[in-house]
């Protein structure tokens, strides 16, 4: 396709969902500079042909929430207690990220939530600069990055929390901390020589707040 507005897979964030040309789109993968789609279709869109794009914006809002939220939670580990993160993934109930470090005590675990909240209650400003390539990167990036896909091709995107960070990534975002409205850390799992912090940001946080208040009525009735 000339353009489109669906996200692949990449980097920690799954895909974007919707419809292309009124078909269900399954999958949607990064080849170089392109955006493959897989639909749920047995007959191929014609070639040069004019299609409507729907984004599930759902999904979509649910990504750039937890994204956001991940580069904040990140930035914060690295910025009080010099906890780097070396990896992160976004599924379907909560998020993680994967720390370098033995162990993340639950004072910590508060001190970033805390942290995490006030600076979404000031609002802080996330913005998104382009430079053409690696040479013309600002003093903006301020954190250390994984680097770039071997097959990458164009210009680079850096994503910008106001006072807080600047980094690299191709990712969904919102466009201030007060979209995020809220972040919950979890819990903190050890496996495979692995130290994940798990949390949830924004609606997610509302959901599990909902489940969990009918779950305890639900028990204290039966317990009645």
């Amino acid at each position: 396709m000339s353009r489109h507005h669906s996200l692949p897979e990449g980097g920690g964030q799954p895909c974007d969902f919707g419809y292309l040309g009124g078909k269900r789109v399954l999958n949607v993968v990064r080849k170089g500079d392109t955006a493959v789609h897989f639909v749920e279709s047995t007959e191929p869109l014609a070639p040069g042909a004019e299609v409507r794009q729907e984004v599930d914006w759902e999904r979509r809002k649910d990504h750039m929430q937890q994204h956001s939220g991940q580069h904040l939670v990140t930035a914060l580990f690295e910025r009080e207690y010099n906890m780097e993160t070396k990896a992160w993934w976004l599924g379907s109930d909560t998020t993680y990220i994967e720390l370098g470090a033995k162990d993340v005590t639950q004072e910590q675990l508060d001190n970033v939530e805390k942290l995490a909240n006030d600076l979404i209650a000031s609002a802080k400003n996330v913005s998104v600069s382009v430079f053409e390539s690696v040479d013309k990167l600002s003093d903006e990036v301020t954190r250390a990055t994984r680097g770039l896909p071997k097959d990458h091709v164009g210009s680079i995107r850096v994503v910008t929390i106001e006072d807080v960070e600047g980094n690299m990534c191709c990712g969904t975002h919102v466009s201030n901390l007060s979209q995020l409205q809220v972040i919950k850390m979890l819990n903190v799992e050890k496996a495979k020589n692995k130290l994940l912090v798990h949390f949830l940001v924004g609606d997610r946080v509302i959901k599990k707040l909902a489940t969990s208040y009918k779950r305890e009525l639900e028990m204290n009735t039966i317990l009645k």
